[in-house]
């Protein structure tokens, strides 16, 4: 297995995702009132690791997928829709009541509640056009279009994010357990992760194994992002996180609270070394995973 230059490699497919983004965004005044396409906008291209749809490009091309870079990173970013959608409403006042977020401030302060709202649910739908439009594109036939729909959808709504946002808030000043607090991340988290892995192999037309492992991948990888972001939490001030406030201070459930320090550390690699023997067991060779299994849990923001 090759190695990898991840910061590089990062770099690089940050790139293509940004522009990607530009240009889902540019056709959000065609399709929202101003107030709404603006709020919209500024919670879609104000920064971010992109991990999703690199994790998507990228199992795309672990299964063999070829296409041009625009079409492939268009299709990429509708799980980012999805994914900045859940970011504007965690902020919100009525859930995290977040004032910064990647150190700027967060889309109610800017565009005002009821604008950062509708635009966030707006983006859902947005999300579906995009994977449908550009899965033609991509020259995906209509069946294998409408089951990657039904992935981003499925990743989307109350059996993922949308209900992992549900189980949050019912979570906040209760002390989770374990099997809660996994079940809830697995949802508000990991759901979407799993998901971008999962488009990627299905678009590419990805053998059931490869799919299988792919989906695996995401569904270990997920819960250790999770676990990493609670160890950030506790570690990490908030200017260095770009954000406040943190899970402990609204009284949230953690897996540092639940594990501590060194519990969750044991935890997340525990995760990502399942991930990566997901690949190797279904001998899918992709380096890159690999390399970006290792930065989920060792990145400091």
């Amino acid at each position: 297995m090759n190695s990898v230059d991840l910061a590089a490699y990062l770099d690089a497919e940050r790139a293509e995702v940004e522009r990607a983004l530009e240009r889902a965004a540019d056709e959000f005044p065609d399709v929202l009132p101003p107030d709404q396409a603006a709020a919209g906008r500024h919670g879609v291209v104000s920064g971010g690791k992109r991990l999703r749809p690199i994790l998507c490009a990228t199992a795309f091309r672990a299964s063999g997928g070829e296409a041009p870079s625009p079409t492939l990173y268009d299709f990429a970013v509708s799980i980012e829709l999805i994914h900045a959608y859940s970011l504007i409403h965690d902020d919100l006042p009525s859930m995290d009541d977040a004032d910064l977020r990647r150190g700027e401030p967060t889309t109610h302060r800017v565009h005002g509640v009821d604008a950062a709202t509708l635009a966030g649910v707006a983006l859902i739908p947005l999300a579906a056009r995009r994977v449908l439009v550009a899965g033609e594109e991509l020259g995906l036939d209509a069946s294998t279009a409408r089951e990657c729909a039904r992935i981003l959808s499925g990743a989307a709504g109350a059996g993922g994010m949308v209900g992992g946002q549900g189980l949050d808030l019912l979570g906040e000043g209760r002390a989770l357990g374990a099997e809660a607090l996994t079940e809830l991340h697995r949802h508000k988290t990991g759901a979407l992760l799993m998901a971008a892995l999962e488009l990627g192999a299905v678009a590419a037309g990805a053998a059931d194994r490869v799919r299988e492992a792919l989906r695996t991948y995401g569904r270990h990888v997920g819960l250790a992002f999770q676990i990493a972001d609670d160890v950030l939490d506790a570690t990490a001030t908030a200017e260095e996180l770009g954000k406040e406030p943190s899970d402990a201070h609204l009284d949230k459930s953690t897996y540092v609270s639940l594990h501590g320090l060194e519990g969750a550390r044991r935890l997340a690699r525990g995760e990502t070394a399942a991930a990566v023997a997901a690949l190797d067991n279904a001998m899918v060779d992709a380096p890159a995973l690999v390399a970006l299994a290792d930065y989920i849990v060792t990145r400091r923001n």
